[in-house]
């Protein structure tokens, strides 16, 4: 699977951004699709994904700020992203996972695809 994020950029605190994660080279049927992200000097953390059944995960950091969702159709997953903050700024990653269970949504080396990542910068 090959995965490439957009939508990343410099926007105002409380304002709004939409990242784009297209795939290609699988289908998302039976895939946990996800994203993540890392800030400078940071591990990197788990943002939201859609597990196999459709059902959605959030970090409770971005919970009722942030929506996931994706097109199967067009192989591409969306994040919708309000209200942000500064601490939200960082390189936010998109990932697929062919084996994971649901207890393990929320690890990154659940993860055996990675975009390149886009760059959110929130100004305070």
């Amino acid at each position: 699977v090959q995965l490439q994020a957009s939508g990343g950029g410099l926007v105002q605190a409380g304002g709004s951004l939409r990242l784009s994660c297209a795939a290609s080279g699988r289908t998302f049927r039976n895939t946990v699709t996800g994203w993540f992200r890392q800030a400078q000097g940071k591990e990197r953390e788990f943002v939201a994904c859609i597990g196999r059944s459709g059902g959605a995960y959030y970090a409770e950091s971005v919970k009722g700020r942030f929506t996931i969702s994706r097109d199967t159709a067009k192989s591409t997953l969306y994040l919708q992203m309000n209200s942000l903050k500064f601490e939200d700024t960082a390189v936010y990653l998109c990932a697929a996972a062919t084996t994971a269970i649901v207890s393990e949504y929320r690890r990154a080396r659940a993860y055996n695809y990675w975009g390149q990542g886009t760059l959110v910068t929130v100004s305070s």
